[in-house]
């Protein structure tokens, strides 16, 4: 039987996730010389493989070198995707890449044809090793200065490839994430950089490279690139409007600390999963509004998560165009097709029912406040790693659903729903067409 792209995605991601379980299950991999137990294992690599960033474990008190090593590594598979390491052994190799192969890459990377697919895994590549080498060195500059010369690059290195790659794990100990550099300059704004072009999207990244002229760019590109700076401004000042007076969160910074803390948590809600400040310590209103961020998430063919900005993007547009009586979706001055928009609405919906299932679930399962409980579940489903405390305090029954939360918002709910599906069918008849009253 062969297996339909969507459905070796899913099996990849599945094996990769259960390697990486393997070793982390090892007592090499522990500090103590004692397993955490498959189930945490599994914990681990699946938030890892997915770059999620959600730990029940603390990696550096739990993990040993060799621990700490695995993840990393598994922190770089997934968030290139398993088929573009895969295509990377096979350039290696010299070995001729399929048609069923690119079909698998173009899934995988999100594209809308096969043309160009493997010039862009190649692209993908090169570029992650340039903005991963140039982190891990700025980084190691400040880290150094911390932890001395041979710890400093490596931890320069871990945190370059797991900002890069969106997955919010962290070397410092003790669940702290980066709360110690919170008015650090260098460190902030070297791990929001990271973040910002890690999410948003290869293609991208090519195309602005590339075409070096903001008229020129592609329809998405340019809708990427404005959902992003107006959910980074818009983020920005709400979170600074909301907690700048918040004396366990901003009020107890310098003005410049203010600012650059305001601006680091709008950033890592796109599915990082850094954070600089105590998070269970911020408003409501300002923890609703980082699930809000968290849910739309990066952007399509990044390492992030979420609903994806452009999908966002389409739907709101949609409600104007119906708000409008507009007979057609524009943006840009160009027509958006309706097979387009159909799939960016089953998205947003898969997702949304995705997150209401899981919350209710957990709401049975642990012990905590509905509003921490929905911040974990969004937090999973956006691969994003940020937590109000209960990560670590879960049961075993919310753990299983954190996992399968984190690995349908890293595959996809709509690839992980066609992976699932019968083969599509052509229909040999059509019936007559009714309409149904609705609003």
């Amino acid at each position: 039987m062969k297996l339909r792209p969507a459905q070796i995605l899913v099996l990849g991601f599945a094996t990769v996730i259960l390697v990486g379980t393997v070793l982390l299950s090892l007592p090499v991999a522990s500090r103590n010389g004692e397993t955490v137990g498959f189930l945490n294992a599994l914990f681990t690599a699946t938030s890892a493989v997915c770059v999620t960033g959600l730990v029940v474990v603390d990696t550096y008190t739990q993990y040993s070198l060799f621990g700490q090593i695995v993840i990393m590594l598994l922190i770089q598979i997934g968030g290139l995707g398993f088929m573009t390491m895969t295509t990377l052994i096979f350039l290696i190799l010299g070995k001729r890449i399929t048609l069923r192969e690119r079909l698998v890459m173009q899934e995988a990377l999100n594209q809308l044809t096969l043309a160009g697919v493997v010039k862009l895994t190649r692209y993908i590549i090169f570029t992650t090793l340039i903005f991963e080498a140039v982190g891990a060195l700025l980084l190691s500059l400040r880290f150094s200065r911390i932890y001395g010369v041979p710890r400093g690059i490596y931890y320069g290195i871990f945190h370059g490839v797991s900002a890069f790659n969106n997955a919010g794990f962290d070397l410092i100990g003790d669940f702290k994430s980066l709360t110690p550099f919170v008015e650090d300059p260098l460190v902030n704004i070297v791990i929001m950089a990271l973040i910002i072009f890690g999410g948003l999207g290869f293609s991208v990244i090519y195309d602005v490279f590339t075409t070096r002229n903001i008229y020129k760019l592609s329809l998405h590109s340019k809708v990427v690139l404005t959902m992003t700076g107006l959910l980074l401004v818009v983020g920005f000042l709400v979170i600074y409007a909301l907690e700048h007076t918040n004396p366990k969160t901003l009020g107890s910074l310098s003005p410049a600390g203010k600012i650059l803390a305001a601006a680091f948590q709008s950033v890592t809600p796109r599915t990082a999963g850094f954070n600089t400040i105590s998070l269970s310590d911020m408003s409501l209103a300002a923890k609703y509004f980082t699930i809000f961020l968290m849910f739309i998430g990066a952007s399509p063919g990044s390492t992030g998560g979420g609903v994806k900005t452009s999908t966002f993007a389409l739907v709101l547009m949609m409600i104007y165009s119906v708000i409008t009586s507009k007979e057609n979706v524009e943006i840009y001055k160009r027509r958006i097709p309706m097979d387009n928009l159909f799939k960016a609405v089953v998205i947003m919906l898969i997702a949304l029912l995705l997150v209401l299932t899981v919350s209710f679930l957990l709401t049975i399962t642990e012990r905590a406040d509905f509003m921490s409980i929905l911040f974990e579940t969004v937090s999973a489903f956006g691969t994003v790693g940020l937590t109000l405390g209960i990560t670590p305090h879960l049961s075993d029954a919310g753990k299983v659903l954190i996992i399968l939360t984190m690995f349908s918002g890293r595959v996809g709910p709509l690839t992980i729903a066609l992976a699932l599906a019968s083969k599509k069918k052509t229909a040999i008849m059509k019936y007559p067409e009714e309409r149904i009253l609705v609003g």
